[in-house]
């Protein structure tokens, strides 16, 4: 008996490209020439094992949802963007978030915003959209 094939809507769609984003940024690590001498991706990331880690289990968490159902897919993206943009936005006001820890660990930090607003972009980008996503896709079933 074959598991019958479930069409992938709008939501389950959003949430499988999350889950290949965030697998493809847990990754940057440990590709070659994309990290600095300082261990910064790009110069503007200072990425270590616990965000690794984040990245991870969020995307095996879109992976996951986009896999389940779409009830599935429209909580993971509010959830993850209320928690993914709130990251953000605290780490533009202080430059630290609170995902992995760096409001507890390091305080508030000093730095230039530019560097400031490139290192919490991604977060509030991926975060805002998902969480926007989440909301007009649900409220009227559309696919």
């Amino acid at each position: 008996m074959s598991v019958p094939e479930r069409p992938l809507d709008t939501p389950r769609r959003i949430a499988a490209a999350y889950a290949l984003i965030l697998a493809a940024v847990s990754a940057l690590n440990y590709v070659p020439g994309l990290t600095d001498a300082e261990g910064r991706a790009f110069g503007i990331f200072a990425l270590d094992i616990y965000d690794d880690a984040l990245h991870l289990a969020s995307a095996l968490w879109a992976a996951w949802a986009a896999w389940r159902s779409r009830a599935a897919a429209l909580t993971f993206l509010k959830v993850f963007g209320a928690l993914y943009l709130a990251d953000g936005l605290m780490g533009l006001a202080t430059g630290s978030g609170y995902l992995d820890l760096g409001i507890v660990l390091y305080g508030a930090q000093s730095m230039p915003l530019p560097i400031r607003v490139f290192g919490n972009l991604p977060h509030v980008g991926l975060g805002g959209l998902a969480l926007v996503a989440g909301w007009l896709l649900g409220r009227n079933g559309s696919r």
